[in-house]
């Protein structure tokens, strides 16, 4: 009755665990703590876990955290992926893969806010998280906070000029290549682009596998059917209309995006441009709510967001647990591939 009352009014303290189970305080610390060399029977620990299942004790993982310089915390900030679900998945990786190592996530959405993003890094530090992973929405380049150099640090879809972070990012080249090799494969040579009017990876390297994809099949490259617009539906819907009132129009179009592909798809209904039969289409993101809800669905390269999160914790575990590994090694610049997704508009 009594361990009752205290368990209603007062959580059990490790004093009880110890009278519970006949055995000293410091013999219940080194069995919580793990203590490997404490030389403690297996029959003393079993007891002590039982006393610890029978009063529900609670280690104060804080405490254990400063005594074993660990608090198996990880931070994560990021501009605005938390509000996105769009980009949610890469948040998803990180905490599934944290879960599964015994970690939890201290997440922290800044919506772009470089004044809280220094006071998050400062109030992650204060809590002694064992590393941060600085996380964008979009594939860029990116001037992190300082303290995040006090503490092993990963960029997720994001990464620093001069290398000095390790980072994870979608494989854009190879993407902008599959894409285009897919068209290939199906028998088109006038493949068109509709590029991204901002100079970003994304933009720069998709621009680049798809030159390379025509020149590894000797396909010329016709600068006149590269089209770069506003990344939006009106965009893609304007250098749709562009490209397909040409009397040399493209049988099929690569588009930067998903969304850009829908204004391409209301451009063709306009003219009459029957997809896939008359025009094949690609896009890429795989964006929930427009790539499988259009009429056909819509062939896309997904961005790895999930890949990526779970690269960005293993990586970062890796650091915090093995740091002489790394120490005389440049800091990783890893980059995932983007699977294609087969639909009906190719």
């Amino acid at each position: 009755m009594a361990s009752r009352k205290r368990s209603r009014n007062k959580p059990p303290s490790m004093k009880d665990v110890a009278r519970a189970a006949g055995v000293s305080q410091t013999t219940v610390s080194f069995v919580v703590n793990q203590v490997a060399d404490a030389g403690i029977p297996a029959e003393t620990q079993e007891r002590v876990w039982e006393a610890i299942r029978e009063l529900g004790y609670r280690p104060n993982a804080i405490a254990r955290g400063l005594r074993n310089r660990r608090t198996h915390t990880i931070g994560f900030i990021s501009d605005e992926i938390a509000t996105t679900p769009f980009a949610g998945q890469i948040i998803q990786g990180a905490q599934d893969t944290a879960w599964q190592f015994e970690r939890l996530i201290l997440l922290v959405n800044t919506g772009a806010n470089k004044q809280m993003e220094q006071a998050a890094v400062e109030m992650m530090l204060e809590r002694q998280v064992d590393g941060i992973i600085y996380a964008t929405m979009y594939h860029r380049q990116v001037t992190p906070p300082e303290g995040l150099r006090e503490v092993p640090a990963v960029l997720l879809d994001c990464y620093v000029a001069d290398g000095s972070f390790p980072s994870v990012v979608p494989d854009e080249v190879n993407a902008g290549r599959v894409a285009t090799e897919y068209l290939i494969a199906r028998g088109h040579t006038r493949i068109a682009h509709i590029s991204n009017v901002d100079p970003i990876p994304a933009t720069h390297g998709r621009l680049e596998g798809y030159k390379s994809a025509l020149a590894d099949h000797g396909i010329p490259f016709d600068v006149s059917l590269v089209r770069a617009e506003v990344s939006d539906v009106p965009g893609g819907y304007r250098a749709g209309l562009a490209l397909l009132q040409r009397s040399d129009r493209p049988t099929a179009i690569f588009c930067f995006n998903d969304r850009m592909a829908m204004g391409v798809y209301q451009a063709a209904a306009e003219l009459g441009i029957a997809i896939p039969q008359e025009l094949a289409l690609v896009g890429f993101d795989n964006q929930e709510g427009i790539a499988a809800r259009l009429r056909p669905p819509l062939t896309t390269l997904a961005l790895p967001h999930y890949e990526m999160g779970q690269w960005a914790v293993n990586h970062l575990l890796a650091l915090i647990e093995q740091p002489d590994t790394f120490a005389n090694q440049p800091p990783i610049q890893h980059t995932i591939t983007c699977p294609l997704i087969e639909r009906a508009s190719v």
